[in-house]
């Protein structure tokens, strides 16, 4: 299994005033899946993602992601675990405006010590078709090309996992269309396993199954 969660539990607020937000979830995903992950809003889903990912600790529960064990790993060595590993594409995009598309994808790369990260940022970039924005910073660029921009910084260091939430949601209809078809393609490509939360039907058409939460727990499971 690319992931295996048993039984997570996160709560957050205070002692006297805890918000349970994850209640026991059960999810396993096999490598090279595809999964959509369903529900209204407040249901615990980007929590789920966040935990699964690597970037909040879960209080309770078992997680094994990548062949790893996040259950006993501090913020620090989920980092590093997380460098190589997975790739991560929010609906907000990220970009640091002082940088260029390229600086952007490739910086990352750098720091995580992958070699030639500016020669491999470049190839990204031309494989998101923005080979032509290199240079371009993200006030210059139009909402489609940034988030095209923050999917070449998810796959450039070629991720067996990628966590996607709600892509699409700052696009228009037809540009998110475009980068719907664009995850998938990047996804094939790397061979890579694919948890994507969203709230439209037409984006989780393309997974191989359909997770729904309610209420911090999955109630569905379209197998």
């Amino acid at each position: 299994m690319a992931i295996a969660a048993h039984n997570v539990t996160l709560t957050l607020g205070s002692d006297k005033a805890p918000v349970e937000i994850l209640r026991g979830v059960d999810l396993e995903v096999p490598a090279g899946a595809s999964v959509a992950l369903l529900g209204p809003s407040g249901s615990g889903k980007s929590s789920l993602m966040a935990v699964l990912a690597g970037l909040e600790r879960a209080n309770g529960g078992s997680i094994r992601v990548a062949g790893l064990d996040f259950t006993t790993m501090d913020e620090d060595e989920l980092a590093r675990a997380r460098r190589g590993r997975i790739g991560i594409v929010l609906q907000a995009f990220h970009l640091l405006p002082t940088m260029t598309a390229l600086e952007n994808v490739a910086v990352p790369l750098e720091l995580a010590g992958i070699a030639d990260p500016f020669g491999r940022a470049a190839a990204e970039l031309e494989a998101v078709g923005l080979g032509h924005r290199l240079t371009h910073y993200p006030a210059q660029l139009s909402g489609g090309e940034q988030q095209r921009v923050a999917i070449a910084r998810a796959m450039a260091s070629s991720p067996a996992i990628i966590f996607a939430d709600e892509p699409t949601g700052n696009l228009d209809t037809a540009t998110g269309h475009a980068i719907i078809d664009l995850i998938f393609a990047r996804r094939a490509a790397l061979g890579a396993t694919l948890l994507i939360i969203t709230h439209d039907p037409e984006l989780a058409e393309h997974c191989d199954r359909v997770v729904v939460m309610h209420d911090g727990k999955i109630e569905e499971r379209d197998a």
